[in-house]
C-alpha cells in the first residue's frame, strides 16, 4: 500500500510496454471496457494517454474503493469510475464498448469463467471491435519459463484457475481472429484480437 492506496508493482513495472502497443492497437476504438481494473495503476496511466477514446474501469465490488482513490488522486477527463463486473453477470455491459482490455486475469479466474469471458467479448464485440489480453499464457501446454511453470502450480495449489493455453482461448472465442500475440517482458504475452 502507498498512501493508503493498493499498489501493485507489476503494474508499474509493464505499463509502459503495454501502452506502446495499446495506442496502435486502440487507435481507432471510442469506449475502451477494461475488464479487472484491480487497484487501477493500469486505467489511471493508460486513459490520459489515449485521449481520443473513454476508458471505463469495471471489477468486483471489494476492489471499487481502491480504483476510486487512484481515480482520485490521477483524474482525467476520459477516465469513469468502475462498474460493477461478474462474469456471466452484466451481461449487457458488453453491449457499449467498441474496445476491451484485460490484464493479469485470465490466470486467476477459474477455466469455466475464462471460457464464458471469452465466448461473451466474442459475441457482444462489434465488428472492427477489438480486445487486447495482457498476461501469462501457455502455448500447447508450454510454458515460457520455469518460473512460469511455478507459479502456475502455485496459483492452483492457492484455488485459483492457472495458466490458460492461448489454444484454449482460441476455441473459447469463435468469432474472433489472434491477430497478434506479442512477447512482454517478464515472460507475459499480450494477445491482440480482432473481430
Amino acid at each position: 500500500m502507498i498512501d493508503n492506496k493498493p499498489y501493485s508493482q507489476a503494474c508499474e513495472n509493464n505499463k509502459s510496454f503495454i501502452l506502446a502497443h495499446l495506442k496502435e492497437a486502440f487507435s481507432s476504438a471510442t469506449h475502451v471496457l477494461e475488464i479487472g481494473s484491480g487497484t487501477g495503476q493500469h486505467a489511471v496511466y493508460f486513459a490520459p494517454a489515449l485521449p481520443h477514446l473513454i476508458w471505463q474501469t469495471s471489477d468486483q465490488a471489494p476492489y471499487h474503493a481502491g480504483i476510486n482513490q487512484w481515480i482520485d488522486d490521477f483524474p482525467s477527463d476520459n477516465l469513469r469510475r468502475p462498474l460493477l463486473f461478474k462474469v456471466a453477470e452484466n451481461v449487457t455491459l458488453f453491449d457499449d464498448f467498441d474496445a476491451i482490455f484485460t490484464a493479469n486475469t485470465a490466470h486467476i479466474m477459474q477455466k469455466e469463467d475464462v471460457e464464458i469471458m471469452m465466448g461473451l467479448i466474442a459475441n457482444h464485440l462489434p465488428k472492427g471491435g477489438v480486445f487486447c489480453q495482457y498476461g501469462p499464457f501457455t502455448d500447447r501446454g508450454v510454458f515460457t519459463s520455469e518460473s512460469n511453470q511455478q507459479f502456475h502450480l502455485h496459483l492452483l495449489e492457492q484455488g485459483y484457475g492457472g495458466y490458460r493455453d492461448i489454444n484454449e482461448l482460441i476455441e473459447w472465442s469463435q468469432g474472433l481472429k489472434l491477430a497478434q500475440n506479442i512477447c512482454m517482458p517478464a515472460n507475459n504475452q499480450l494477445l491482440i484480437w480482432r473481430k
